[in-house]
């Protein structure tokens, strides 16, 4: 995907079957410390799944060598929102409990094999990064603060690439016509999610 490609991702080209509500963006102006400090743990949540998928599947080659330099992002990314913190004089707050990625994962299917396992983590990644992408488009496209829109502009063109990653991925390691069709069920399910949540100015999702 090109740099161009990257930039022009909206909610249709994402798969995504529900937007987010508008009301989110002026929320977040106002939620200024929470937003970033739930965007920090975000990141570092997704830090950790890319170690925690090397980890246990070291002997996917193709995906430990892929998911390796994202580990490296992900994790500046994080020191990327704490110096943002920082420099408006913010503090990182605790981390709160993610109730859309919890829903997410008790969408996963249990038992099957190694590889079952490993294909719905990859799409339930792949769904998180879309979500995180099409939310910080939407700060890149209608923050007041011309910083702020550059800096969730950079988030929005990395998230793009990682979650086309994830889908590769998951067509590499499963039956092709398998994956998209639990993509489809994926993004079916994320719909009934995000419709249900409560709209917060405090959450990435």
């Amino acid at each position: 995907m090109s740099e161009e490609e990257k930039e022009l991702i909206d909610v249709r080209m994402l798969g995504l079957k529900l937007p987010t509500d508008p009301r989110w963006v002026n929320l977040t102006e106002k939620s200024l410390q929470e937003i970033l400090t739930d965007h920090a743990y975000c990141e570092q949540k997704a830090t950790t799944s890319c170690i925690s998928l090397i980890q246990g599947y070291p002997e996917k080659e193709r995906m430990v060598k892929a998911l390796a330099p994202i580990v490296t992002e992900e994790w500046g990314h994080f020191r990327m929102v704490l110096a943002e913190l920082e420099k408006r004089g913010l503090k990182l707050g605790h981390q709160r409990k993610d109730q859309y990625v919890n829903e997410l994962l008790k969408f996963q299917k249990k038992g099957g094999s190694s590889d079952d396992r490993l294909i719905e983590k990859l799409l339930t990644f792949a769904l998180i990064e879309a979500r995180s992408c099409e939310r910080f488009r939407l700060l890149s496209l209608n923050l007041k603060e011309e910083h702020l829109k550059k800096f969730y502009h950079t988030f929005m063109v990395s998230e793009a690439g990682h979650y086309v990653l994830f889908i590769e991925l998951a067509k590499h390691y499963g039956n092709e016509e398998q994956v998209k069709k639990r993509w489809q069920e994926y993004l079916s399910h994320e719909a009934e999610i995000i419709q249900n949540l409560q709209v917060r100015g405090d959450r990435i999702h």
